[in-house]
């Protein structure tokens, strides 16, 4: 039995995959796959958002869950479809700053599992790269460049206040022991970072916490796909298509009719769709990056191996001359555009650059090169904190179809850390029919709908 083949259709909504998927294995092996041929589509959204890039993330996470754990005997083809590119609209626009930490250094939800799994795919995206016998074999996806994917140098917070001081300190207390907070005095913090400024004697160092740089990790990742792919291939499990295509489609209910499982990634565009909009517990809101750059006649770079810092803005160091500060916050703002015109631009210089001086002075002999921005999807605080949006929503997108709409949204600035373990759950629950795979704190948000 073939694998059933993507039927092309026009395109005004960015973003979709598609995961056809025909089921010849055993009932036990499949679950609700053996009660009918199950196709899975990822819909991902214009929306250019400062940290959203867990959109294009769940998608390829879900890939990849499917190319892993799928039975051999089960048929399955992959299309991708995004208009931008692997990474190339908001997807690939973030200060890549990764912790499992509230600004509090208090464990966020799930901190453990949405840790453990994004440095895992982390491995997995440096792995790819690092292989030296596979050949992208496509012109469309960008070739991976020779900057880092991840930087390994730890973030550093310095307490700003004395309350703030006594907070961080009985809060890292708890800390997890695969990311350690150790509390460090200003002689020790100036040692990693000269100019810093530290009025507390206080600093607080996540040595094991990292910086991605989210384009580069987002080309990775379709390359461990497919380097997987190959590889089941070679090892004689054949049904297993992967494609991308630089294209974008119609809305979701007129491909309803044609497939069986539908997950809406469109982040803060999600309350933009016509059957969600005004019905999803979300607030929009708009932030700038800056871009920095040391001009050629400063000779005092930052450190080689200094952490990147966490403060009233944050600077995600991308090299020992070029640095990104953020964020801005324009609540309720529907642009989700990605550039930055000179006026805002200006404008939101102004907000970061006396921020992230109060903590790094050297910054203020900088020069600024550009800016970047997106409107961010961000979700009700709950007892548990802010939390993603998930789970099945036929009763909102409407039940005269036989597909099943699924949701995954809100992920806020935290998409870098729950993508991995959060699409992992969402391609469980759609691969078993079974909204009960998504913790329940994660689903709590249908209760409110009214």
């Amino acid at each position: 039995m073939q694998p059933r083949k993507v039927v092309e259709s026009p395109a005004t909504l960015s973003g979709v995959r598609r995961l056809h998927i025909r089921s010849t294995a055993s009932p036990a092996s499949t679950s609700c796959l053996s009660k009918r041929p199950l196709s899975l589509r990822c819909v991902r959204a214009l929306v250019k958002s400062l940290k959203p890039f867990y959109l294009l993330l769940l998608r390829l996470n879900v890939k990849n869950i499917f190319l892993q754990h799928s039975p051999k005997d089960l048929h399955l083809c992959i299309d991708i479809y995004d208009e931008f590119g692997i990474g190339g609209g908001a997807s690939g626009v973030s200060g890549g700053l990764l912790h499992p930490y509230s600004p509090k250094v208090k464990p966020l939800w799930g901190a453990v599992e949405c840790w453990q799994e994004s440095l895992r795919l982390l491995s997995i995206a440096e792995a790819a790269v690092a292989s030296k016998e596979f050949n992208l074999g496509s012109q469309e996806i960008a070739q991976i460049s020779n900057g880092f994917i991840v930087r390994r140098r730890g973030i550093l917070r310095p307490a700003v206040s004395l309350k703030n001081m006594n907070t961080l300190n009985d809060n890292a207390q708890n800390c997890l022991a695969s990311c350690r907070i150790e509390s460090i005095d200003r002689d020790t913090a100036q040692n990693l970072v000269p100019n810093l400024s530290v009025p507390f004697n206080s600093a607080f160092y996540m040595p094991g916490a990292v910086n991605v740089h989210p384009q580069r990790y987002l080309e990775a990742l379709y390359l461990a796909c497919e380097i997987l792919l190959e590889d089941k291939s070679n090892s004689g499990v054949e049904g297993k298509e992967l494609h991308f295509h630089k294209k974008c489609v119609n809305n979701l209910l007129e491909l309803a009719e044609e497939y069986d499982a539908v997950i809406i990634c469109l982040g803060a565009r999600s309350a933009f769709l016509p059957e969600l909009s005004g019905r999803l517990p979300l607030r929009t809101c708009r932030g700038i990056i800056a871009h920095l750059e040391l001009p050629d006649h400063i000779r005092e770079e930052y450190p080689e191996h200094g952490p990147s810092i966490l403060s009233d803005a944050w600077l995600a160091v991308q090299g020992p001359r070029n640095i990104h500060i953020g964020s801005t916050w324009e609540w309720r703002s529907r642009n989700y555009s990605r550039d930055v015109p000179t006026e805002e631009a200006s404008k939101a210089l102004e907000e970061l650059l006396p921020k992230a001086s109060a903590t790094y002075t050297s910054i203020q002999n900088w020069k600024f090169c550009g800016a970047t921005a997106g409107l961010r999807a961000m979700p009700p605080l709950t007892s548990h904190g802010s939390l993603p949006l998930l789970g099945c929503i036929d009763d909102l997108a409407g039940e005269n179809h036989a597909c099943k709409f699924w949701l995954f949204t809100g992920l806020g600035s935290r998409g870098l850390l729950y993508h991995g373990w959060l699409g992992k759950l969402t391609a469980q629950a759609v691969l078993s029919c079974n909204e009960d795979v998504i913790p329940p704190e994660l689903t709590a948000w249908k209760g409110t709908i009214k």
